[in-house]
């Protein structure tokens, strides 16, 4: 049996990011990348910095971007966002918002059922 998002149909996902809250980015970046030695790769003011997580990147998130709710949260890059929420709501999910636009992307923020955030996403 194939996985919601992992079906034929093309909507191959990976964990596109963790999506780690902040209240103040400066400190934030100075912090994951000065203790932590993870190197910056992008930053949208004080929405949004991606940092380089070996592997994954870890997306610090300013409050207008704490789409999971102020929570960490595994982001998820789909091919198609609603088909992934139909698809994964009828596997048990709990669709918490979305699909909407955001700045760079379209987006479902999820609980799955034991009750932990998810994010799913795909490029605009």
């Amino acid at each position: 049996m194939t996985s919601p998002l992992e079906s034929p149909g093309g909507r191959v996902s990976r964990l596109g990011n963790v999506l780690v809250p902040v209240e103040d980015m400066d400190g934030a970046i100075a912090f994951y990348s000065g203790a932590l030695g993870l190197a910056v790769r992008f930053r949208d003011g004080d929405r949004f910095a991606a940092l380089d997580g070996g592997g994954v990147t870890v997306a610090l998130v300013g409050p207008a971007e704490q789409v999971a709710g102020g929570v960490t949260a595994p982001s998820y890059r789909v091919e198609d966002v609603a088909l992934a929420v139909q698809e994964l709501t009828g596997a048990g999910a709990e669709l918490v918002h979305g699909p909407e636009a955001g700045p760079h992307e379209v987006r479902a923020v999820l609980r799955d059922p034991s009750g932990n955030a998810l994010v799913l996403y795909a490029p605009l």
